[in-house]
């Protein structure tokens, strides 16, 4: 399947889906150099949340929540670090990045 950004869903040998060849091997290193101890607490598809859903006045629903979902999250030197591997910087994309610095003081690595 392509998406509209031309990126191919990957499959790799365990059954495991990704979003694109380019973030199965991002992964592929990262986990080297986890095994090397180069990075610490590997993570993938984290969840940060940058709206919660919205009701109005009377409690029904209004908005869904806003999520942005990192596709890496590791430690190195101390510092935790977030990646996204990017072929393409969507609008949507350009404003959860924002969003994600604004909230939580986190600034997206692309690779």
């Amino acid at each position: 399947m392509i998406s509209k950004y031309k990126n191919k869903k990957f499959i790799d040998e365990e059954g495991n889906k990704w979003d694109s060849k380019r973030e199965y091997k991002r992964w592929i290193l990262l986990e080297e150099r986890e095994e090397k101890g180069e990075i610490s607490n590997l993570e993938r598809q984290v969840m940060y949340q940058l709206m919660p859903r919205l009701t109005n006045e009377e409690g029904k629903f209004k908005y869904h929540p806003i999520r942005y979902y990192a596709d890496f999250r590791y430690t190195e030197n101390g510092k935790v670090v977030v990646e996204d591997s990017k072929g393409m910087k969507t609008p949507e994309y350009k404003i959860k990045k924002k969003l994600m610095y604004w909230l939580y003081k986190i600034e997206i690595e692309e690779v």
